[in-house]
């Protein structure tokens, strides 16, 4: 896994329409018959919320060291560099060990956690949205109808309350 984080005043729009899967296709120099290599990469772009957006107790973060995988040679074999931090309440666990020093894995991994967390808060309160959106419109089907608008018959009808009105009266908004 790679972080990259990116800033500035356009970084939101220029990162826009890149979450997804990235198909990437090449023929490589050592490849003699030309064949076609393809990689594929999965993106997530995922706005880092500030400090002062998404709070976090200290008391609810719980933190373990470890040695990195992967290679790096001596120094990467006798240092706990990497970071752990779960987030107690929701059991989101992040592992950073992209840098050399376990400082500033911490720093990222904590920045990485607060974008995760504020990531599942949003999708929280859009699936909120979603379900009252839905709830409010219905399935749409036929017997799923509050009021029928009948032009031709000059009649509007509020099948909840059990009123008519005269179309030309509902239009005008005299309902």
């Amino acid at each position: 896994m790679i972080v990259l984080k990116v800033s500035g005043k356009t970084a939101a729009q220029v990162f826009r329409d890149e979450a997804g899967g990235h198909r990437w296709q090449r023929v490589p120099p050592t490849e003699k018959r030309g064949r076609v290599h393809t990689s594929t990469v999965t993106v997530a772009v995922m706005r880092e919320p500030e400090p002062h957006q998404f709070k976090l107790d200290e008391r609810d973060l719980e933190w373990t060291t470890c040695r990195g995988s992967g290679a790096g040679g001596q120094h990467r074999n006798v240092t706990d560099s990497a970071v752990q931090v779960k987030h107690k309440p929701s059991g989101t666990m992040v592992r950073c060990e992209s840098e050399r020093s376990q400082m500033q894995n911490r720093v990222t991994a904590l920045a990485l956690l607060r974008a995760r967390l504020a990531e599942q808060a949003e999708a929280e309160r859009e699936a909120k949205v979603a379900n009252s959106r839905k709830a409010q419109v219905g399935s749409g089907m036929r017997g799923d109808k509050r009021r029928t608008i009948r032009q031709q018959d000059n009649q509007v009808n509020d099948h909840l309350t059990g009123r008519f009105w005269r179309y030309e009266d509902y239009v005008k908004g005299n309902w």
